[in-house]
């Protein structure tokens, strides 16, 4: 098995009538786990404009696997508050922005994973280490993040406890 007949990429051959050991691929035909038909799940977009919902269905559980993913990839620049006061940026680097201004609160929810998928400003793209329904769980999560810091004590209800009677 170590030495195995084969042919080098772009070498060529005889065996094919063109001469090229390496294959065109067939027209129309797609490569497994590479259709991506819904173009907000995997663009964050619509008609070019950034979509204001989550494509995906998202539970507590996902928004837990987004805080999970944002402490892993985003809080070393962006603070774990979202703040922009991450350990990177008080080592130097460039700060970017708080996920608590104005525009990133009242923007829509597919700027973010626009913004992962494809970079922005100092910031690269994710899209290669973060899978695609990972960075709308970090979205959420973001979203979460900016909802909890807009909440005042006296505007939260107390939650019923399981089994409790009210």
């Amino acid at each position: 098995m170590h030495n195995q007949p084969r042919y080098k990429p772009l070498a060529t051959t005889t065996f094919f009538g063109d001469g090229r050991a390496a294959r065109p691929t067939i027209a129309d035909t797609v490569a497994r786990g590479q259709l991506h038909i819904d173009d907000a799940r995997y663009t964050g977009k619509e008609n070019g404009n950034d979509v204001n919902y989550i494509p995906i269905q998202i539970t507590e559980t996902d928004v837990q696997r987004g805080q999970e993913r944002f402490d892993i990839y985003c809080a070393p620049c962006h603070g774990r508050l979202g703040d922009g006061r991450g350990m990177l940026v008080l080592r130097g680097l460039r700060q970017p922005p708080s996920y608590y201004e104005p525009r990133l609160v009242n923007g829509p929810i597919g700027h973010f994973f626009d913004v992962m998928t494809n970079g922005y400003g100092a910031m690269f793209s994710y899209a290669s280490r973060v899978a695609v329904d990972d960075r709308w769980r970090i979205a959420a999560y973001i979203r979460a993040l900016q909802l909890s810091a807009s909440m005042k004590p006296n505007n939260q209800a107390a939650a019923p406890q399981s089994g409790a009677t009210p």
